[in-house]
């Protein structure tokens, strides 16, 4: 056996290195990878999300609307309806139930539930539906007076004596309308009313023969139920466009409800255009005034017609002043301050204010400004941030407008006009 010498055993020597050493680079790249980056001088500092400024615009606490309800221990420490607006000790014939719907802003519901009270409308047939998303919380104090989503639960129920039904979660425009219409259907209610949250309504004090707006809010659908009735079949009747509104169970059934795909702005037109096309009557009635507002009243104690509660319009110094001030007292023996009488010099005043602040929703550019007014509630359970609720609402507000305009191939509320009939939905090229 021939062996190599000692120097051609060296002449291996330095591939026998090389190889050695990219064996080495090859295992450091294997365990720590090719691309690390070399490790940060500071390791306690982690990447942080960039936040938006902080909104600054914090409105005022609300006060309270009503002192009087606010330190009630029972209905009967409220003042009485007054005389001429008190529903029939004997209920009438017919189930008068009446949904107002809940999400933001106690002080406008708890006015609307006031002065449906104060016109008549027996409070066990008022049924206020609440759709924040804060399931029990309201009904066992949880939430905060400057929460959104607060309502006095205890109020509503133990002092005025309307009912609450809390929805499960948060429900939509439509979708709470189909809650309306399956409550009828499960309570074997041929018709029922309904009515926007921000609203006042007042009975027509000026009308001869004088009846309350409960009352012929009744009587007009009761007409409307008989076979000989004029606007047969009818769908709804408007006694201010859906501000305030009777609809008849079965026709809605029979067009199929609301459709909730177009969940908020547009889903009126959607429904009330099939009504319609369906040969049936949206009917207009007139059952009182009916006065769309943004604020509340300072004093809800004015609703309830006594001589020693009034109000003037904006700038009559001279009649504040009279109102305010010259209050007179209950007559002697009586358990009860001293109503107003009807149609009085109070009264028109009152009217000519609510009609200022109706004007004051129309010039406001923001109609729905009112929706923003509450930003406390932090901490408190189910909380929503207010402007991240506000943002979203309007996105969906967006698509269900977007929806709206796919399903008829058009834009706008008069898709009758250009034309369109049921079975054209979702078949018809854009117009636009």
């Amino acid at each position: 056996m021939i062996l190599p010498s000692l120097r051609s055993r060296y002449v291996f020597l330095p591939l026998i290195l090389a190889l050695s050493f990219l064996s080495f680079l090859f295992l450091r790249i294997s365990f720590t990878g090719e691309n690390s980056q070399p490790a940060p001088e500071h390791p306690e500092l982690k990447p942080h999300p960039l936040y938006k400024p902080n909104n600054t615009d914090i409105p005022p606490p609300l006060p309270e609307y009503f002192p009087r309800a606010a330190s009630a221990k029972s209905p009967s420490d409220l003042p009485p309806v007054p005389s001429w607006n008190r529903p029939p000790k004997e209920h009438v014939p017919e189930k008068t139930r009446l949904y107002i719907g809940f999400t933001r802003f106690w002080p406008l519901l708890q006015q609307v539930v006031v002065s449906y009270i104060t016109a008549g409308w027996p409070p066990e047939d008022i049924y206020v539906v609440e759709n924040t998303g804060t399931f029990d919380a309201n009904k066992h104090g949880r939430l905060t007076s400057q929460n959104p989503f607060y309502m006095d639960y205890h109020r509503l129920t133990k002092i005025f004596g309307v009912n609450v039904i809390t929805m499960p979660s948060l429900q939509s425009f439509a979708q709470l309308q189909n809650f309306y219409l399956s409550e009828a259907i499960n309570n074997d209610l041929p018709f029922y009313f309904w009515g926007h949250m921000d609203v006042i309504v007042q009975s027509h004090e000026d009308a001869t023969p004088y009846k309350s707006l409960y009352t012929r809010a009744v009587e007009t659908v009761r007409e409307a139920q008989k076979p000989d009735y004029k606007d047969n079949p009818w769908a709804i009747q408007f006694f201010s466009y859906d501000w305030f509104a009777a609809v008849n169970t079965a026709r809605f059934v029979e067009i199929g409800g609301w459709d909730t795909m177009i969940s908020y702005y547009g889903t009126d037109c959607d429904m009330h255009s099939r009504i319609g096309m369906a040969g049936m009557h949206a009917v207009v009635a007139d059952a009182g005034k009916v006065y769309d507002v943004t604020t509340s009243l300072d004093d809800l104690e004015v609703l309830y017609r006594t001589k020693a509660k009034g109000i003037a319009p904006r700038g009559d110094d001279d009649a504040i002043e009279a109102l305010y001030t010259t209050t007179t007292p209950a007559k002697e023996g009586a358990g009860e301050e001293e109503e107003d009488t009807l149609a009085s010099p109070a009264w028109h005043a009152l009217q000519t204010h609510l009609q200022q602040m109706a004007d004051d929703k129309v010039a406001d550019p923001y109609r729905n400004s009112w929706q923003k007014r509450q930003r406390g509630g932090q901490g408190e359970p189910f909380y929503y941030d207010p402007d991240g609720f506000e943002t979203a609402l309007q996105m969906q507000i967006h698509v269900g407008t977007e929806i709206y305009d796919e399903k008829w191939g058009h834009r706008g509320c008069d898709i009758r006009d250009v034309g369109l009939g049921l079975g054209d939905e979702w078949r018809v090229e854009h117009d636009w």
